[in-house]
């Protein structure tokens, strides 16, 4: 007699277990799930009823995103939990800025093998950042791929859809000099920067992920690094239903160098005043131990300020007001002005 015949499972690819891990996710999707939400989580897709009670000319908005290589600070440390919040914010925060609110997301996770424990952890974060930013998680990809990536590491990767009534989005062409650039801190480093932060802290200065950082207040490198970006949605919906916001930017990638100018006219720049907010100890600490540059901190990580908001100056006291009655601090970092020809479109101060 031969051999037996290979199965599925022999080239690495468990069907049993991705059927279990499903099953036992359903609590903690459904948990996320909001009016118009219309389908169960495990069939080819999710469904999603627009409420056109509320929107009468609707816009769709659509973002997707990851979280980039703070991924491999979750592999080291062994803690998951996290970036799954990580994921929802880097999605919502890209579309809120249109004024959209967002509705349903989509995830995609890959491994090589799943392990149910490491899986779980990561979709907590995820449902538990869908649930602050009102948004149903609808489905999703969950991905078996032996021998394409190591063992106990995986990609993440998130889609969201939201809905913005089309005489409420939020474009930027109304912006004009003399508007105001209005802060919202950020959380801490968010998802962005991480290949040159992994390069300061484990590279140049030589300290691993349980190593603890006297001027952080003690604490770990794990814990600093991956602290959980802020999830700005029920602010902002609270904000632009009673102000008119002209504009606003996601402080991502390329920091404000580069997110700032995506929201006004090349014929305008922002005038930003340095010290104008407080700079959390972490990017300090970066900067120093790395020797970066003001130039390149400002055009790689948030610096404190994870959202900018553009609006009038007549509008500043009331938006404070209301700002902190929500229990926001916002910070006037700085406003609009001309731009003359050759000069830069962001101008730090």
């Amino acid at each position: 007699m031969g051999n037996a015949g290979l199965t599925y499972a022999d080239a690495g690819v468990n069907i049993d277990t991705a059927n279990r891990f499903i099953d036992n996710i359903k609590p903690l999707v459904t948990s996320t799930y909001r009016r118009g939400v219309v389908t169960e989580l495990g069939g080819f897709a999710g469904l999603f009823a627009l409420d056109t009670e509320r929107f009468k000319e609707p816009l769709l908005v659509a973002s997707t995103d990851g979280v980039g290589t703070k991924l491999k600070l979750a592999f080291l440390s062994g803690m998951h939990n996290t970036v799954g919040i990580d994921l929802v914010a880097m999605c919502v925060n890209d579309i809120i800025v249109c004024g959209a609110q967002p509705l349903f997301m989509l995830d995609y996770f890959a491994t090589g093998r799943l392990d149910e424990g490491i899986a779980t952890s990561v979709l907590r974060g995820i449902t538990e950042g869908c649930k602050e930013a009102e948004c149903a998680l609808i489905g999703g990809e969950t991905a078996e791929m032996p021998g394409f990536y190591p063992d106990n590491e995986y990609d993440l990767a998130g889609f969201v859809v939201g809905a913005v009534e089309r005489s409420r989005m939020i474009d930027g062409s109304s912006v004009r000099p003399g508007d105001l650039l209005i802060g919202l801190a950020s959380s801490g480093l968010h998802s962005n920067g991480f290949s040159l932060a992994r390069k300061i802290i484990f590279d140049r200065i030589g300290l691993g992920v349980t190593d603890r950082i006297d001027e952080l207040g003690g604490k770990t490198v794990s814990e600093v690094l991956l602290t959980p970006t802020r999830i700005y949605v029920k602010l902002v919906m609270y904000l632009i239903k009673k102000f008119n916001i002209k504009a606003m930017a996601h402080i991502t990638g390329g920091g404000f160098t580069d997110n700032l100018p995506r929201v006004f006219s090349g014929k305008l720049k922002a005038f930003v005043n340095r010290g104008s907010w407080p700079v959390p100890a972490v990017f300090d600490f970066l900067q120093k131990a790395g020797d970066v540059s003001e130039n390149e901190m400002f055009r790689t990580f948030n610096c404190g300020i994870g959202m900018v908001m553009v609006i009038s100056p007549e509008e500043l006291e009331e938006f404070e007001l209301q700002a902190n009655a929500f229990g926001e601090k916002i910070y006037k970092i700085g406003k609009i002005e001309k731009r003359e020809q050759g000069e830069d479109a962001v101008v730090f101060h």
